[in-house]
């Protein structure tokens, strides 16, 4: 059987770092069932440097910088190159570049799903999007 490949948005893996409520439980969830089950799994390169951007206001330095060395540990990091940027801001479908972004990194990794909480953003993607509740039923793992 084919094993399931997906691409982490940014917004679950600033939600599980910072324990964001109320999606802290789903993001560790999703990030639980890829280890557990062997999940094939990817984040984009670019979620890296505004991850680090945004919690300058939460973490230290330091704190920063092993958190994100852990999160490349955990996950394949899919990069950015010119084909990425061109193809992104030639892509009149998307509304947010970034977004755009992401939906390249996950072509790239021929990934089944987008893991989001704005399905919304991934409106015009070819890659199906899921959101963590859905994500987490289809796994098997209650939400509480």
């Amino acid at each position: 059987m084919k094993s399931m490949r997906i691409l982490i948005d940014t917004n679950i893996l600033i939600d599980f770092i910072i324990k964001r409520q109320p999606y802290s439980d789903d993001a560790e969830k999703v990030i639980e069932i890829c280890m557990r089950d062997n999940i094939y799994s990817c984040i984009a390169a670019h979620s890296i440097p505004n991850i680090h951007y945004i919690l300058r206001k939460h973490l230290t330095k330091e704190q920063r910088k092993d958190v994100l060395i852990e999160i490349c540990s955990m996950f394949v990091v899919v990069g950015i190159d010119v084909i990425k940027l061109v193809s992104a801001l030639k892509n009149e479908d998307f509304i947010d570049f970034e977004d755009c972004l992401q939906y390249e990194c996950a072509k790239e990794f021929n990934a089944d799903y987008i893991v989001t909480r704005n399905p919304s953003d991934f409106h015009e993607s070819s890659i199906p999007t899921i959101e963590p509740p859905d994500f987490i039923k289809q796994h098997d793992i209650a939400v509480e």
